[in-house]
């Protein structure tokens, strides 16, 4: 009888280490995700102030604050201008750009248990740079006015994405098929971009590569709306299938016989971040290796729990993307960069270093 107590004992003594261990194991999660906010908010504050007109750290966050606490915090007229009209409008739309590329490259790899997926991989940007290219090249889309670009990259991005889904139903919408599909809608994209830059005007296919290349420079408040609109209904959606992507990644048996939906839930994850991915894109252009950079960064950090990775990976993607852009803007002023060459010259060695670096853990 004794024994059998001192066993009892013994065993509710691991079950509360190993409770006392989770605990610790998940607030290390929680504190990297809640480190990133105030990375983020120093990083805006200093991109701020960076420009033609020289402003202070703490001129800019007067002029922030003076618009929410005018009784506290005073600005000046050329603080304001700089700030308001000028520099935060590109700021506000690099990290909402950023989060959301973070947010669907980590779901994308998530659900298709595939460390290079991201919207270029799956012929996403392609698509949208076809529908780009389209307008510029050609004046045809489907929409007419101003809306024109923007409206045929949303388009053709979410019709690639469909194509995708259609495809790969077929087989059972497996994340093999999905890769592969992505990536021959990818090429064909691609050879009919080339197609229509082939009999354009040089002046045309200068604007049409430089949207594709990625570029925040057409910000403003009225195209931060949209954005953050499909930030706010995608993410809350994406949140809510974390415990089902965790699942998806002990394989699709498993999931099934643990009750999920395997196809049901690839084929709403992939809408969704495909709709926000498409939302992004058709505002600022194909944006390279953040929705693959940033997901890698945060699972060397936190492993792969969706429930946290997700939100991790989009602070790191619009950290990312802000401190890109930051450097675009100043790295040969007064000539500013496309933000997409600094990701790619960022991005690249980021991601060889990842890939080489020796890890006895393994994250996939």
């Amino acid at each position: 009888m004794a024994g059998v107590e001192e066993e009892i004992r013994e065993k509710t003594k691991t079950s509360g280490e190993v409770a006392e261990e989770y605990k610790k194991f998940v607030g290390r999660k929680v504190i990297f995700i809640v480190s990133l906010i105030p990375i983020l908010f120093l990083i805006i504050g200093v991109s701020t102030t960076l420009g033609s007109a020289n402003l202070t750290i703490w001129d800019a966050y007067s002029a922030i604050f003076h618009r929410f606490f005018p009784s506290y915090f005073h600005s000046t007229w050329l603080a304001d201008i700089c700030v308001w009209h000028l520099r935060l409008p590109r700021i506000a739309l690099g990290v909402a750009a950023g989060f959301g590329l973070g947010v669907a490259g980590a779901v994308f790899q998530g659900v298709l248990k595939n460390p290079l997926a991201s919207p270029y991989t799956l012929g996403i940007s392609s698509g949208a740079g076809f529908g780009a290219s389209l307008a510029i090249l050609a004046g045809a889309g489907i929409v007419g006015g101003q809306y024109l670009i923007i409206g045929n990259a949303f388009f053709f991005a979410l019709l690639c994405a469909l194509i995708i889904l259609g495809l790969s139903s077929r087989r059972g919408s497996s994340p093999e098929t999905m890769i592969l599909a992505g990536i021959a809608l990818m090429y064909l994209f691609g050879a009919m971009t080339t197609l229509l830059q082939y009999f354009a005007e040089a002046e045309a296919v200068k604007e049409a590569v430089f949207w594709m290349v990625g570029d925040l420079g057409k910000a403003s408040w009225s195209i931060l709306v949209p954005v953050s609109i499909a930030l706010v209904c995608c993410t809350p959606i994406l949140m809510l299938k974390s415990w089902d992507l965790n699942v998806l990644g002990s394989g699709d048996e498993t999931a099934k016989s643990l009750g999920i939906n395997v196809e049901h839930v690839r084929i709403i994850t992939m809408i969704v971040g495909t709709f926000l991915v498409a939302t992004i894109v058709c505002f600022t252009g194909t944006i390279g290796f953040i929705g693959l950079v940033a997901p890698h960064l945060c699972r060397m950090v936190i492993g792969g729990d969706n429930r946290f990775l997700i939100p991790a990976a989009g602070l790191t993607g619009a950290v990312l993307l802000t401190l890109a852009d930051t450097v675009a803007r100043t790295i040969i002023a007064p000539v500013i960069l496309p933000v997409g060459v600094v990701t790619a010259f960022m991005g690249a060695p980021l991601f060889l270093y990842l890939i080489l670096r020796k890890r006895r853990q393994e994250y996939w």
